[in-house]
């Protein structure tokens, strides 16, 4: 499994923004622009939660058995996997939907005279935060769970031809 590159996740971020933002200037143009629903930021905190707990368990439980306490529950290595799977998906998507929030918000920082559009920016910038928590969150549990043997980064999976 490959670990996730922060120059690909700021790429997708800005991209995102980019086309964001021009697609709400567009927008703006022809009718009305939607709105930021104010669940945004808080599905993408509860997902940083998620994340960050799970980083939290597998860390103590995997510290416990390296040190060998009795009774201590090992970490089944599929579901350690999976776990990873699931904080890299969660940073990919994090990445494109605060590039898009954010994108949103810096089209709406034209408009912060209408208290409306104020609330939209202020839901924007929390959603941009708590996107960014999500991938801080998904980096930890992936450090957590990365093997010993994976730090070598100059593997590239086939062996050299002599």
């Amino acid at each position: 499994m490959k670990e996730l590159r922060i120059r690909v996740l700021a790429g997708v971020f800005v991209v995102a923004g980019v086309l964001s933002w021009a697609g709400a200037r567009l927008w703006n143009a022809v009718g009305t622009l939607p709105s930021v629903p104010v669940a945004a930021p808080i599905v993408l905190a509860l997902i940083a939660v998620v994340l960050l707990s799970t980083a939290l368990s597998l860390r103590a439980r995997l510290k416990a058995q390296r040190e060998r306490r009795p009774g201590a529950k090992g970490v089944d290595p599929l579901m350690a996997a999976r776990a990873v799977v699931f904080g890299q998906a969660s940073a990919l998507v994090a990445a494109l939907v605060a590039g898009m929030y954010g994108g949103t918000g810096v089209f709406l920082l034209e408009l912060l005279d209408l208290p409306t559009r104020r609330d939209q920016a202020l839901y924007a910038a929390f959603s941009v935060v708590a996107g960014i928590a999500v991938i801080a969150a998904a980096l930890f549990l992936e450090r957590v769970c990365k093997l010993p043997e994976d730090d070598d980064n100059d593997h590239s999976g086939a062996e050299p031809v002599a």
